[in-house]
């Protein structure tokens, strides 16, 4: 049997471990700690914005508290991408708020902005209110559309809270995805572009909104010589071992970003003349992507197979693959939630493929990958 190739696999660059070390010679083995904060400034320094980051537990935790901070309340609405991850629009349901899905574009994959305002006139007219928020995502490290999204949101009066848990490094016309809405949040899972093991961080515009994160995050405690509590207040703080682990991967981040755009590269150079077969690339020069996962398209009309005919035939050879997200719209836990779509997400998610893409796979795993989807086309 070959050997496994794993879809995303972290990689420690080294410096980890000294971090780590250094926590416990010092005995800063709880939440908090040098390590916390020397991994947001890191973060704020690679961020190149004006910009507060306090890190948690989670990307969830940080769209959860992002949403708190935004004031979404049992009731209000929330308008998502459908197109992504659970964890975009489970945050919204913790707060009782309701979400409204919206539809990709066939450009990025992401939130069409054409969609974006269809649904926010819609609910004005059905409910009388406007969404509290807007939730875009960064599908796969793709920048979503959003100076577009930005200005429809402007338009509105409503914010943005970002979902830039898989575009760490991905650019906009020269600017970091993560520093567009007025909040953001990062994941640091273990498949992520860099990882704390477990891991996120809420971006903010204002050093207010970091305050107010951070009281939230560690139980919401009053101003008291006592526990005290007027709100409620969660444990989401990130601990200082795993901050340790973060200040290690800032160093190689640059590295792995910088690999994943190259396997991406091989990829399409390797896939360029297989019948059936297109790979989602940046839509023109204002799109940077980090390629977080390269991901491909299967036409079965030309390929003489479905996109299940490839991910099986390469499970068989030990390769992990995985279909694109279901959309949320589609998911029994959403089934009542309105949506407004063309389409887009399903057919994405009917023929779509995550390759593996991880920066420790070397190009003779890519070639293995490429050469096992070619067989018998």
């Amino acid at each position: 049997m070959n050997k496994r190739i794993w879809l995303s696999l972290a990689h420690m660059g080294g410096r980890e471990q000294d971090f780590i070390k250094e926590a416990f010679d010092t005995n800063w083995v709880v939440p908090l700690g040098p390590n916390v904060d020397a991994f947001e400034q890191s973060l704020v320094e690679y961020l190149h914005e004006d910009r507060y980051v306090v890190a948690l537990s989670a990307g969830t935790a940080a769209l959860h508290l992002g949403l708190i901070l935004l004031d979404v309340k049992p009731g209000d609405e929330v308008i998502c991408q459908s197109f992504t991850f659970a964890a975009s629009a489970n945050p919204i349901s913790y707060l009782e708020a309701k979400p409204v899905f919206v539809d990709s574009e066939k450009d990025t994959w992401n939130m069409d902005p054409v969609l974006l305002e269809e649904a926010i006139k819609d609910r004005l007219r059905k409910t009388g209110k406007l969404p509290k928020a807007i939730i875009p995502v960064h599908l796969y490290g793709m920048p979503a559309k959003m100076d577009e999204i930005m200005d429809i949101a402007g338009r509105y009066g409503i914010p943005v809270l970002e979902d830039a848990a898989e575009a760490l490094g991905s650019e906009l016309n020269g600017r970091k995805c993560g520093t567009f809405g007025e909040l953001a949040a990062l994941s640091f899972n273990g498949n992520k572009m860099i990882t704390t093991s477990g891991g996120g961080a809420l971006v903010c515009r204002t050093e207010e909104e970091a305050r107010q994160t951070k009281f939230y995050a560690t139980q919401a405690r009053d101003a008291a010589p006592h526990y005290q509590h007027t709100h409620i207040g969660y444990n989401y703080r990130m601990s200082n071992i795993c901050a340790g682990i973060g200040r290690g991967q800032m160093f190689v981040l640059d590295e792995h970003v910088a690999r994943r755009r190259a396997i991406h590269t091989l990829y399409t150079e390797l896939l360029k003349d297989v019948p059936g077969i297109t790979v989602l690339q940046n839509p023109d020069g204002r799109f940077d992507s980090n390629f977080w996962l390269t991901c491909i398209l299967v036409d079965p009309s030309v390929a003489g197979k479905t996109r299940e005919d490839i991910r099986l035939k390469l499970d068989a050879e030990n390769i992990e693959t995985r279909p694109l997200w279901k959309p949320m719209h589609l998911q029994p836990v959403f089934v009542d939630a309105p949506f407004y779509g063309n389409g887009t997400s399903e057919h994405l998610f009917d023929i779509g493929l995550c390759l593996p893409s991880g920066p420790t796979l070397t190009d003779e795993d890519i070639r293995r990958v490429v050469d096992t989807i070619r067989q018998d086309m």
